[in-house]
């Protein structure tokens, strides 16, 4: 034994397994008055949320729900979503965020597949998850929720009332810190090419460390400023409800996300940072310039997805935003990857300037390794900025694996790396920059859209004998689907009425906006040449 470990092995003393909990409970600590969290005229200040939160887990707890225990959670961007964040982990469970724009189907085979012991649901979706519960073969506890700011119309699903939940919790609720960090803390579902979501884990160290991530990437300040436009939904929105307590900022939630309430937002809140997809910025950009207050300094906003144009950085520079190029996936806990800027490009020509900005970049501090690399030969492919390869990502930010699916963890993790499926090249300077996705995924408003889905579902069409979705550009959505078709003989359908039907069966944001029919262009061995048809469908 080395004398750097003889009678030096760790203790309590010495070695407490990270959390972000503890980001929260040192803000309500230092910073107990405050505001943590504004939503129209609610105000929550660190105090009264942590209070909130312990009250949450000591509810969950006195009903059986303990570790590793799955709480699903299908909310808008509200302060009871932020509060789950917290919340469901201070109880030992695990936080299952839904994306609320899925259709019922795909909701109950998330529910049945997480093993949901329990279901928090806002008014607005119950009957989405009413009918979603009627598919599931799981009796969760139901937990409903009413947006005082914003009441919605649906009827309750339970008799069980979120408020009512939290009059019966401890506000002292001693909450245990998780005894290994390695503990599932959230588990989020990703898209893939095929068949049924994949349930991506994070654990508790991750989320601290991509939480600290964030700060370190965005030169996030004390007392932040923080408006909800990104989805909490989305990776754990990505990891920012753990982020602003670091820093003991102010999360501003939004229901939803409109231009008007935005700039409201920005003009009464002194908003400092935002994230969100190309969407996000085209929604911004959409008010004319009378009904912007220009904000003083620069609003920090990561963006994520394709590169947007040009002309798009240019008019957010005027409006009074700082654009930071991120990338990342589910699987690592959202964005781990930057394109730092460098002083010496501002002198670029705005050209060069787009050209540099359109690159994904390097990895966040926080992660320990990013490569492209051929997938075959797992060799580092030129630093030419023409070999492609595949990106691989390893450390401490990389997810625990896929939720009861040794077979795909195993495939992502060959040769200890995490493989993407997202074909890139490396720069000489070491940037790296994405060129196609082997997984034919649409990034559609920042939520991935499996082609293969598509398909599945146009398929059924009595009419289609043979289809292909591929990403069309899009200057508002950054990619759409476009589906490619070929009719049975002696059937006939239009655009209309294919795209009215796909509506009829899947999520709406899933559906194809754009229906071309022809012979689908195939190799020697009946292969659908996908790489034509994404050449088709950008020039449409």
């Amino acid at each position: 034994m080395s004398k750097y470990d003889q009678d030096l092995g760790r203790d309590p003393a010495n070695f407490q397994p990270l959390t972000p909990l503890a980001f929260l409970a040192r803000a309500a600590h230092v910073h107990p008055e405050h505001p943590a969290v504004i939503h129209s005229r609610l105000r929550l200040s660190y105090a009264e949320l942590y209070s909130r939160c312990r009250r949450l887990a000591s509810a969950l707890s006195a009903r059986g729900i303990g570790k590793n225990d799955t709480v699903s959670v299908i909310l808008p961007n509200v302060p009871v979503m932020i509060e789950c964040h917290y919340g469901v982990p201070m109880a030992g469970a695990v936080l299952n965020a839904i994306n609320t724009r899925l259709d019922a189907a795909t909701i109950a085979y998330i529910l049945d597949h997480a093993e949901s012991k329990a279901v928090i649901v806002d008014r607005e979706f119950s009957a989405l998850v009413r009918e979603a519960l009627a598919l599931t073969s799981l009796q969760p506890l139901v937990i409903d929720y009413e947006d005082p700011e914003f009441p919605q119309d649906g009827l309750p699903i339970s008799s069980l009332d979120y408020e009512e939940l939290l009059c019966g919790g401890d506000p002292l609720f001693d909450w245990p810190i998780p005894d290994d960090e390695w503990n599932a803390i959230s588990l989020n579902y990703t898209s893939g090419t095929t068949g049924h979501p994949k349930g991506v884990v994070y654990h508790h160290r991750g989320a601290a460390l991509l939480a600290q991530g964030n700060v370190l990437t965005g030169s996030i300040p004390k007392h932040a400023i923080y408006l909800w436009t990104l989805p909490m939904f989305h990776c754990n929105g990505w990891c920012f409800p753990w982020t602003i307590s670091v820093v003991a900022g102010t999360h501003v939630c939004l229901r939803a996300v409109r231009r008007e309430a935005i700039w409201s937002a920005i003009a009464d809140h002194d908003v400092t940072h935002m994230c969100g997809a190309p969407i996000v910025m085209s929604t911004i950009l959409s008010a004319p310039p009378p009904d912007r207050s220009l904000p003083s300094p620069p609003i920090t906003f990561f963006v994520a997805g394709a590169p947007p144009p040009e002309a798009v950085l240019a008019e957010m520079a005027v409006a009074g935003f700082e654009v930071v190029h991120v990338y990342g996936l589910t699987e690592v806990y959202g964005p781990a990857v930057v394109n730092e800027w460098k002083h010496p490009w501002d002198e670029m020509p705005p050209a060069d300037q787009a050209r540099y900005k359109a690159r994904q970049g390097v990895r966040y501090v926080v992660l320990e390794g990013l490569c492209v690399m051929n997938p075959e030969t797992m060799i580092p492919v030129a630093s030419d900025g023409e070999t492609i390869g595949e990106v691989m990502l390893r450390g401490n930010v990389v997810m625990k694996g896929y939720l009861k699916d040794a077979a795909a963890t195993q495939q992502a993790f060959a040769g200890g790396w995490f493989h993407s499926g997202d074909l890139a090249v490396v720069h000489p300077d070491g940037y790296i920059q994405l060129k196609d996705r082997s997984k034919d995924i649409i990034i559609s408003g920042g939520e991935n859209i499996s082609s293969i889905e598509v398909e599945d579902m146009l398929y059924k069409h009595p009419a289609i004998s043979a289809c292909a979705v591929v990403a069309r550009p899009d200057d508002k959505w950054g990619e759409t689907p476009c589906a490619f078709v070929e009719l049975k003989s002696g059937h006939a359908a239009t655009e209309a009425e294919i795209i009215a039907w796909a509506r009829d069966h899947m999520a709406r944001f899933k559906c194809p906006r754009t229906v071309v029919f022809l012979d689908l262009p195939r190799t020697s061995t009946g292969k659908i040449q996908k790489f034509r048809l994404r050449e088709l469908a950008a020039k449409l």
